[in-house]
């Protein structure tokens, strides 16, 4: 019945594309009709449209016209020579009825999929200049620094002509800089740079002159589905130097570095017996083996080259379902509790056990234990042999003495991870003498980004370069 209905009345996009044909044909005749305007005459088409704007014509009621002046002005620009990133490029492109149609379907809110090859580039001219016409600031939003600034000054030369500004924001630009872009009819720049200006706008800038950005009207997403659903995943993060901080890394170094060895030793071991398990179909006992692997270091060489066969994978996924459960919460604890410390791969975390505190500081395991606050302060109250300012002494003693124990611990806690979850030319480099962050999705290098709370000088303490001050959380698009 479903394939009955498609062939009569076709599918949804056969519909939408049977309904921009009517005006692929009026834009086609307008622009044969504009041929004939002298080129001062063409030009003047774009204050005439914002006059009639004004004046209470829509968008939609403009289109045509203003498609067609962009395709006529595409005719005249063949053979003109100019300037893109340092290339010398010819003008040979005048937009085809498929390409019509993509910007109709943009304009109307809808995503184009285009092959490559289809001139996606010059589509996005046609939406553009007639949003523009508003007088409201236009965004095109792509996936890299390099697209946004040769597409500018590639597709900038329609715009030009037709008497419309046009802007990009750079990673490298100030304030002012980027102010005077987005000043522009059109900009373009990245998803993060429109992302982190928002950002800065919205949660740290003191007065409206402060802000660079100027109203969010209408933007083009190029590559879509990277940037609104890969990218996406990761919050754009707003940091700056934090208030307080005992940058205890370089301390700890050495002891940690200690820890992840006798860990990898232990883990090393828990798999040969899990192999061995294995081999003889002792499931349940192979079955907590790398139930303590993955918990204590999941990134392990072998344990990564064991899951590759599908058999031992399904014995890791049970056992990991079956720890979760109230009948194995507390043997999974007494198994956890075996290993040095704990790593949530997950959710990037990483905990000192009790047998990790001993192996850390034998002569004060407690060292690396919170106490429990509430309980002291309580003592301290009941303590009647002090004295109201001895009492408030003692207690910004301890104050102090539970805020350094606790930076201590989260020191630990992100040197541990650092070494065991971050793994060089994988999540990050290590370029003149700095680590730089690699993007999980595109694989490229961020240059000025830093992992928030302490890890970033983690890593850096790890590949033995230069420790910045510790970051803390001052915005980000999760709230």
């Amino acid at each position: 019945m479903q394939w009955l209905l498609r062939k009569i009345i076709g599918t949804k996009n056969q519909r939408d594309v049977k309904k921009m044909q009517p005006l692929v044909l009026r834009i086609n005749e307008l622009e044969s009709q504009y041929q004939s305007l002298a080129e001062a005459q063409l030009k003047a088409k774009t204050q005439e449209f914002k006059d009639r704007l004004v004046k209470g014509e829509t968008l939609d009621d403009i289109l045509c016209e203003a498609f067609a002046v962009i395709k006529n002005a595409c005719r005249r620009m063949e053979g003109t020579r100019f300037d893109v990133c340092g290339h010398e490029l010819t003008w040979n492109m005048v937009p085809f009825d498929t390409q019509l149609m993509g910007g109709i379907a943009l304009h109307q809110g809808k995503i184009a999929e285009m092959a490559t090859g289809e001139g996606k580039t010059l589509v996005a001219t046609l939406p553009l200049y007639l949003n523009a016409l508003t007088g409201n600031n236009i965004h095109l939003v792509t996936v890299n620094d390099y697209l946004a600034r040769r597409d500018s000054q590639w597709m900038g030369q329609v715009f030009q002509y037709l008497g419309l500004s046009v802007g990009c924001i750079q990673n490298t630009m100030n304030s002012e800089e980027r102010r005077a872009e987005y000043a522009k009819d059109i900009t373009y720049g990245t998803n993060s740079e429109f992302g982190f200006d928002y950002l800065r706008d919205n949660g740290m800038a003191w007065r409206p002159e402060d802000q660079v950005q100027r109203g969010h009207y209408f933007a083009l997403i190029d590559e879509i589905d990277s940037i609104l659903i890969d990218e996406a995943r990761t919050p754009l993060i707003i940091s700056g130097p934090a208030p307080v901080s005992s940058n205890q890394y370089l301390d700890l170094k050495p002891r940690v570095e200690r820890l992840v060895r006798r860990q990898s030793e232990l883990c090393n071991r828990l798999l040969v017996e899990a192999r061995t398990a294995i081999e003889e179909k002792k499931d349940d006992l192979a079955m907590q083996k790398l139930y303590q692997v993955h918990h204590g270091m999941p990134k392990h060489k072998q344990l990564m080259h064991l899951l590759e066969e599908p058999a031992v994978r399904r014995l890791l996924e049970k056992v990991e379902g079956m720890m979760l459960t109230d009948m194995y919460k507390e043997q999974a604890r007494e198994l956890r509790e075996e290993l040095f410390f704990n790593i949530d791969e997950k959710g990037h975390d990483a905990t000192l056990t009790e047998k990790g505190c001993e192996e850390m500081s034998p002569a004060d395991p407690e060292a690396y234990v919170l106490p429990d606050l509430v309980s002291v302060m309580s003592d301290l109250d009941g303590d009647t042999s002090l004295t109201e300012a001895e009492r408030a002494k003692r207690r910004l003693e301890y104050q102090e003495k539970i805020s350094l124990r606790s930076e201590r611990i989260h020191n630990v806690d992100q040197l541990i991870k650092a070494c065991c979850i971050y793994e060089k030319d994988v999540q990050y480099v290590v370029q003149e003498n700095q680590v730089l962050i690699v993007d999980e999705y595109t694989g490229r290098i961020l240059p000025g980004r830093r992992w928030s709370d302490g890890l970033h000088q983690a890593v850096e303490a790890k590949e033995g370069v230069k420790i910045d001050r510790e970051q803390a959380l001052l915005d980000d698009t999760r709230r």
